[in-house]
């Protein structure tokens, strides 16, 4: 077995545990970090495979180096997102989703009716 097919088949492992935690979590941190764990086990598998007669391929290997970057980003966004979401629910799930987002509209236009 070459060193491809073992980085392939952890990429494998990490991708699968990953989205078994994107399904089966509930806090929306650790649904980030799992999404994160999914990512980098296809970055892993991608690496793995990239290989043309026994040399490194460069094409797919700067495809992984501009995934992380755009991966970096995305995370940043969702912290972002998640931050906003627990300042404005107080809440770390997002269980209940239409409740919460009721109560987030009933606020907002009680504070516009008390600012006229």
């Amino acid at each position: 077995m070459s060193a491809g097919l073992i980085y392939a088949a952890t990429g494998c492992l990490l991708f699968v545990l990953g989205l078994g935690g994107v399904l089966l979590l509930k806090a929306l941190l650790r649904r980030i970090l799992a999404f994160n764990l999914m990512g980098s086990g296809a970055f892993l598998v991608l690496v793995g495979l990239a290989q043309r007669d026994g040399t490194p391929d460069p094409v797919p290997q700067a495809m992984v180096l501009t995934g992380i970057v755009v991966a970096v980003a995305a995370t940043a966004l969702a912290l972002t997102l998640a931050r906003r979401w627990h300042a404005l629910t107080g809440r770390e799930d997002i269980a209940r989703v239409r409740d919460i987002g009721r109560r987030i509209r009933r606020k907002a236009n009680d504070r516009r009716k008390t600012a006229r």
